[in-house]
């Protein structure tokens, strides 16, 4: 599940009517709507879809902490405070499962409903209130996919995996290593694979007689000579 950014709000609702003060949505009418006025709210949420990135989200059924402060002004109620909860993700590098916490913090603003900002304002611009409700989930939704990391680390010094065996570096050992040989001396070590001679002085000999320097030269001065 990726942020949605600026969505408007979508109080969660049953067969009842509006669920109030349930998980991320906020009941805001003990609130007021005199300027200044503010309550905090500290709870635990469960958001029982997966909420973040590919490679690292908190998972479906986690529970999220919600320490915030709500504060009633001119046009709408200000909320700020921090969101936090348990993370899974798979390591961009070595490719191995990891946990972690993530924490995000908010500022956001909920308009009225016959408030100016309300009027003036396209949907995606601004977050509302429906029925004295404020639901936090698209502003959660967010502000958690800004803060994970689009290639999240097991470690921050993760070593990844070995390019020619694909093993992963921590449990490799220091030791660990290929001989890389270059293609253009490939030809060279086949020759020292190769078997040496029987070193027998006669195919020595025999050899050296048939390349001597100047033997072919002698005989045809020998040639010429009879011929004269």
């Amino acid at each position: 599940m990726s942020a949605r950014s600026g969505s408007p709000s979508r109080p969660h609702k049953t067969s009842n009517g509006p669920v109030s003060d349930a998980g991320f949505v906020l009941d805001v009418r003990n609130l007021g709507r005199r300027p200044g006025t503010m309550r905090e709210v500290r709870r635990t949420a469960t958001e029982h879809e997966r909420m973040g990135l590919d490679l690292i989200a908190i998972p479906a059924d986690a529970e999220v902490e919600l320490d915030l402060q709500l504060q009633a002004v001119s046009e709408g109620v200000l909320v700020t405070g921090t969101v936090s909860g348990p993370t899974v993700g798979e390591c961009s590098r070595c490719l191995e499962p990891f946990e972690d916490r993530v924490e995000v913090r908010l500022t956001e603003l909920f308009a009225y409903p016959d408030s100016t900002t309300e009027q003036t304002t396209e949907d995606d611009e601004v977050y509302r209130m429906e029925d004295d409700l404020i639901d936090l989930e698209p502003v959660i939704l967010d502000a958690i996919g800004l803060e994970l990391p689009l290639q999240p680390l097991c470690t921050p010094d993760c070593a990844g995996l070995c390019p020619e065996c694909g093993v992963r570096m921590a449990i490799a050992g220091p030791d660990h290593g290929h001989e890389i040989l270059d293609p253009r001396w490939a030809k060279l070590a086949s020759f020292a694979t190769e078997e040496p001679g029987t070193g027998d002085p006669a195919e020595g000999s025999t050899h050296q007689d048939r390349s001597a320097p100047g033997a072919d030269d002698a005989r045809v001065v020998s040639e010429n000579q009879e011929e004269k």
